[in-house]
């Protein structure tokens, strides 16, 4: 029988894959309708509710609470908007269950940077900075290689070239849904807010490999 992780703020599940290719069945919660999903089972609910009711039926937990209030963009172009703040309440819930976490979120968001995974280190089409907090067990990050470029794309009148495209957003020269699909590594949607919105299958896999490699030892 396979380890069971909650995939809480699920989205559409880019964790999700990168946790099913390290051998885990998956069951995702958002409060927002997710029809693409891709983990082997979806609940409609409020993510925070649903771990304080249900954490019991897991092996693990993984949670990506909105990023809105942490990203450069709040910060710069939307500054004044007001965003939830959820990393404190999901950290302290997550904390209470006493079970393996990981909580992911944006370069600049309050967590603790045990982790920081990069495209370039999986060979991806994105850079894609994400910060990792790992909680009941040990994961360690591979090493951060150099960039081989710019993010392709207009910037302040200027277009650059580059290997990278940006995932996020309509202009500037942003790629086209195809080419977000192929740098994320994401293929079973196609819609574009929900790529934008995810990580990439890599980075949950290889997380997900250790914390495997962990419950099969303390199964043993």
């Amino acid at each position: 029988m396979r380890p069971l992780i909650l995939d809480a703020f699920c989205g559409v599940g880019g964790a999700a894959r990168g946790y099913l290719l390290a051998g885990f069945d998956v069951v995702g919660v958002d409060i927002e309708p997710q029809p693409d999903y891709c983990g082997d089972d979806f609940h409609h609910a409020d993510a925070l509710d649903f771990i304080a009711e249900h954490w019991r039926m897991f092996d693990a937990i993984h949670a990506s609470p909105p990023c809105q209030a942490s990203t450069a963009l709040t910060k710069g172009t939307n500054k004044g908007r007001t965003y939830v703040q959820l990393i404190p309440e999901t950290r302290r819930l997550l904390r209470a269950t006493g079970l393996p976490t990981v909580m992911e979120n944006v370069q600049g968001s309050d967590l603790r940077r045990d982790l920081t995974l990069c495209g370039e280190q999986f060979g991806l089409g994105v850079i894609r900075h994400r910060y990792f907090e790992v909680d009941g067990f040990t994961a360690v990050a591979p090493t951060h290689r150099p960039h081989r470029g710019r993010v392709r794309g207009w910037r302040h009148g200027v277009y650059h070239d580059g290997p990278y495209v940006a995932v996020y957003g309509d202009g500037g020269g942003k790629g086209s849904v195809a080419e977000w699909q192929a740098a994320m590594g994401i293929d079973w949607t196609n819609d574009r807010k929900s790529i934008a919105e995810a990580i990439p299958p890599s980075y949950s896999e290889y997380i997900g490999q250790q914390l495997m490699e962990q419950i099969e030892v303390k199964a043993a």
